[in-house]
């Protein structure tokens, strides 16, 4: 398996911008990087991870490729204006959003507080409406372009003890479809890319060890990369993904079947 699959180098983003959020490590990390080798210059969007998200930038740089790093709650529409504002004024443009960022946790609903309840939620849904409303204008003024919602495989089919997160996955499949409505006439297409299970680096805040019941191999026998989620995202901002729009695509290695 070529797991350098989605860092190609390529010319078909060349002129354009991303805007990703969560997009300093993990699947945002090979996200940023795989947009950045079809030659779109990256905005990198993360809360708390600056060292990883300089990590990213640094990274795109030294393959040739042009990116910044702008640190911001997204789930705070003051620091999401500053966000795309400053992406702007930095490269010019915005022609693809994609929305990455969300918190990992797991807690039996009858001990979740309504507080932990409304931080997951807030950073997945409350984040995708924020950076895909404030980013829309530009979308326009570029004459179209694409936004991808990174979903969840738990929002299709539940998870133990993850109902905020399960809720704020399923909820991003279902904004897309709505969106993609509204958006249509701008020449905007809108999906969710659905990663099943996938290695990455675990260890971040919220974010217990892999249970049991969690470790079950998809039907091709291995984890995902984050590089094959990354491929799937390359394509739908693409050239070539101009009639997609309004789809959950799953990427899980048979894990699902919907």
């Amino acid at each position: 398996m070529d797991y350098e699959i989605g860092m190609r180098r390529g010319d078909e983003f060349t002129g354009k911008v991303a805007l990703i959020t969560g997009g300093a490590r993990n699947i945002g990390r090979a996200i940023s990087r795989a947009l950045a080798a079809g030659g779109a210059t990256v905005m990198i969007n993360a809360n708390t991870s600056r060292e990883a998200g300089e990590e990213t930038v640094a990274m795109i740089e030294k393959a040739g490729g042009k990116a910044a790093l702008c640190m911001g709650d997204i789930t705070d529409p003051a620091a999401v204006k500053h966000l795309v504002d400053e992406t702007v004024k930095q490269f010019g443009r915005i022609d693809m959003v994609v929305s990455n960022a969300a918190i990992r946790a797991e807690t039996p609903f009858a001990q979740m507080s309504f507080e932990e309840w409304k931080r997951v939620t807030s950073t997945v849904l409350d984040g995708a409406f924020l950076v895909s409303q404030a980013a829309l204008p530009q979308l326009i003024k570029a004459g179209g372009g694409s936004l991808v919602y990174i979903g969840g495989l738990t929002g299709h089919k539940g998870a133990l003890h993850r109902a905020h997160v399960v809720a704020s996955k399923g909820g991003l499949a279902a904004m897309a479809k709505a969106v993609a409505h509204d958006l249509a006439e701008h020449n905007i297409t809108v999906n969710c890319v659905v990663p099943g299970p996938i290695a990455t680096v675990r260890g971040l805040p919220g974010a217990p060890e892999r249970p049991d019941h969690r470790k079950t191999l998809p039907l091709v026998g291995r984890r995902g990369e984050p590089q094959e989620i990354a491929a799937m995202v390359r394509m739908l901002c693409g050239p070539d993904a101009r009639y997609i729009t309004g789809q959950s695509i799953h990427v899980n290695g048979g894990v699902l079947m919907p």
